[in-house]
């Protein structure tokens, strides 16, 4: 079972997956304005929440991963470096995390933050901020460092290219990508070195994210203060 949602406001991708014989299930990247929607879903569809996942800790929206752990008892993970005190589990580097009979995978991807983790499961890349479509993360604020960041990519380009990817959030309301389109294409990586990329993270001229001074500190609590 799979769900992909969406936050018009923040362009934040949510995703809920879940075995469709035992009715486990996780979400990844909740949103806190969208904790009735989630709720809604995760009714409907008769699903036990085991975990809430964040890739990273977001400058741009609140999570809903403290709030839906209140009502649905779910555990709360985030990547060992975000070293956040409400994380119930503070999941490390190829770390498996079980919901039925399936099998989420972390792997640390740092870069636009120290703590962005990616997941694998089945045939499919759930990237957060470290892998965009036609893009990446910033790396001008919260720990970025674009060396980082092209190191923790070339792990995700490792994967065979019909991967597919599904980023933390989209512009331009494109939903899925492939680790193939995205060496071929991704005009931020497709045939650069390290270097180069480095140049051009450290060229852009990005405007102050317009929610970072009210997520930072709510998502250091898993969003339960605001």
């Amino acid at each position: 079972m799979f769900r992909q949602l969406f936050d018009d406001d923040s362009s934040t991708y949510t995703y809920l997956l879940a075995d469709a014989l035992t009715r486990e299930g996780v979400v990844i990247d909740p949103v806190k304005e969208q904790h009735e929607r989630d709720l809604s879903v995760i009714r409907e569809l008769g699903i036990n929440l085991k975990y809430t996942i964040d890739t990273h800790v977001h400058a741009d929206h609140v999570t809903g991963s403290g709030p839906l752990r209140e009502v649905l008892g779910a555990k709360v993970v985030t990547g060992a470096a975000t070293g956040l005190d409400c994380s119930d589990v503070l999941i490390p580097d190829g770390q498996p995390l079980t919901f039925g009979n399936e099998v989420l995978t972390a792997i640390a991807t740092p870069g636009h933050t120290d703590g962005c983790t990616s997941y694998r499961w089945r045939d499919r890349l759930f990237t957060g901020d470290t892998l965009l479509i036609n893009a990446c993360g910033r790396t001008d604020f919260q720990q970025g460092d674009a060396g980082r960041l092209y190191d923790s990519i070339q792990r995700l380009f490792a994967h065979p290219d019909e991967t597919l990817v599904f980023p933390g959030h989209d512009y331009e309301g494109r939903r899925v990508s492939s680790i193939g389109q995205e060496k071929a294409l991704n005009p931020r990586l497709a045939g650069k070195d390290r270097q180069a990329f480095i140049d051009i993270m450290n060229g852009l001229d990005l405007p102050y994210p317009r929610h970072i001074d009210r997520a930072l500190p709510a998502n250091q609590t898993c969003g339960l203060a605001v």
